[in-house]
């Protein structure tokens, strides 16, 4: 029997799982799952934005590449999810909870996309609608917090998880793929009274990173640190007992999921990972955006694969949300479409040491189609090698930190004539992944850094490639324009 269970949340940064390092934090139910599987160690998101990071996650390509490169963006007409990819082959799937890419507003349009079964969709306007105009006043008002919390049971979160119980029951004797999206710990951070209670006089690590001057920053984070940068680090992102009641709410739903599964499919995978993280005052920036720092990036990964063998492993390489959709089809027995972007995890869920790749990457545009602020269109490419961190930030200036020597992400190290060849090497890297994955906004500027002495004249042909598109599952093979016959090389010198 082939069962997947994806479970994921939302903005929960590594340190927010008591397994990550951080014992302050109540996660008892992601703990034991991670004891009894492996917890990836160098995890991270394709974009720090809630619908991007999903783009990249349920197509297996990069936002650029996909379409949904901004919230509020819909995916390409032609771009296929993970739902249309399995249930095309005769594998059940379902998908309940936040989806964020039909292009509509923060909720949703509460319309089941193709591949889904319309029986358990359920995303936030779905939830919405099943409210009162005042309960929906009430499920967006976080002052709730304060005065007790709500039922659990009018929580989306508990809905959520409902639905998804009663999907493993109805479905245990089949093959299927389930992805379960909660949309805490997000804001406005709304459960029970409870859960508040926990964190009652708890302090939140302080980070030296927390007091960082900016002086070596781009000018697009000292903009968005504003007037953060003369506060006492003390005083930034303060006021997060809500989220993390939310936090070890979301827990003791997941908790109540995996007890399901171990009662009824214990042979079943489960996969958890978050969509992204939150500066929490890092840098002296709060939320997501336009950066490239772990508190932002780097994401919990947790899979508990019963055929694997292991438990309570590390993985210390780096992986990415690129990766999940190789793995799912691996693990389903299905085949990985040439035009998918990353690569399959299950080698190393057999062996948690194996490296499968040599960098991952990270991609920024904007955060909002609908909002002009959030810094408006930040373009940012990123390469990170499991210890080096190199951010082409092309509308302002660039980054390079070594996270062996300085995890804080506090030195510059762009400049630095010791860490030149590593520069070099991944901005490399950085321009071969742009090109191989036909990213929209390639170009000669994207080599043309002021501090790279040996970049390439500009030009109006760039590279001089033809790179189109191989989707062949579901698309004809494109033609060649020379020639007007199918093309032979997909990426083959322009004529």
């Amino acid at each position: 029997m082939n069962q997947i269970v994806l479970m994921m949340t939302d903005t929960q940064r590594t340190d927010m799982l008591s397994c990550y390092g951080n014992p302050g934090m109540i996660t008892p139910h992601l703990d034991r799952l991670a004891g009894e599987g492996i917890r990836f160690d160098r995890a991270y998101t394709c974009q720090p934005v809630c619908g991007p990071a999903r783009s990249a996650l349920f197509t297996g390509t990069y936002p650029h590449t996909n379409g949904s490169w901004a919230n509020s963006l819909p995916l390409g007409a032609n771009v296929k999810t993970l739902g249309q990819r399995v249930s095309d082959l005769g594998i059940k799937t379902a998908y309940i909870g936040k989806w964020h890419l039909d292009g509509g507003d923060y909720f949703g349009l509460g319309q089941c996309p193709d591949g889904w079964d319309a029986e358990y969709w359920y995303d936030m306007r779905c939830y919405l609608e099943e409210l009162t105009p005042e309960d929906r006043l009430l499920s967006r008002d976080q002052s709730v917090m304060k005065r007790g919390g709500v039922p659990e049971e009018f929580t989306f979160g508990h809905r959520v998880a409902q639905r998804a119980l009663s999907f493993i029951e109805k479905h245990k004797n089949q093959d299927f793929l389930l992805v379960v999206s909660f949309d805490e710990p997000h804001h406005p951070f709304l459960c029970p009274g409870s859960f508040y209670d926990l964190y009652n006089g708890y302090q939140f690590p302080l980070k030296a990173n927390r007091g960082d001057a900016l002086e070596d920053k781009p000018e697009h984070i000292q903009v968005w640190a504003g007037n953060n940068r003369a506060l006492d680090p003390d005083q930034i992102g303060s006021g997060l007992q809500e989220f993390f009641a939310c936090n070890s709410f979301v827990d003791y739903e997941i908790g109540r999921l995996v007890s399901q599964i171990d009662a009824t499919i214990p042979q079943a995978m489960v996969i958890y990972t978050s969509d992204h993280g939150d500066a929490l005052g890092s840098h002296r920036i709060s939320n997501k955006g336009p950066a490239i720092y772990d508190e932002v990036t780097r994401i919990p990964l947790i899979i508990r694969d019963p055929q694997s063998g292991q438990q309570k492993a590390v993985c210390p390489h780096p992986v990415s949300h690129i990766d999940l959709a190789p793995t799912i089809l691996d693990r389903l027995g299905l085949a990985c479409p040439k035009l998918l972007e990353g690569a399959s995890l299950v080698p190393c869920l057999r062996q948690p040491d194996l490296r499968i790749n040599d960098a991952v990457f990270i991609e920024f545009h904007r955060y909002e189609v609908d909002h002009d602020g959030f810094g408006g269109f930040q373009p940012s490419r990123c390469a990170f090698d499991g210890r080096y961190k190199l951010a082409i930030n092309l509308l302002t200036t660039d980054e390079l930190y070594d996270l062996q020597e300085d995890p804080q992400e506090m030195t510059n190290l762009l400049t630095s004539v010791k860490h030149q060849a590593i520069r070099d090497r991944l901005h490399n890297q950085i321009l071969a992944w742009m090109n191989r994955t036909r990213d929209p906004f390639r170009g000669y500027y994207w080599e043309r850094r002021p501090w790279r002495t040996n970049a390439v004249s500009p030009s109006w042909d760039y590279t001089g490639m033809t790179r189109q598109r191989e989707n062949e599952e579901y698309e004809p093979r494109q033609l060649d324009y020379n020639t007007g016959l199918e093309m032979v090389e997909a990426i083959r010198p322009k004529k």
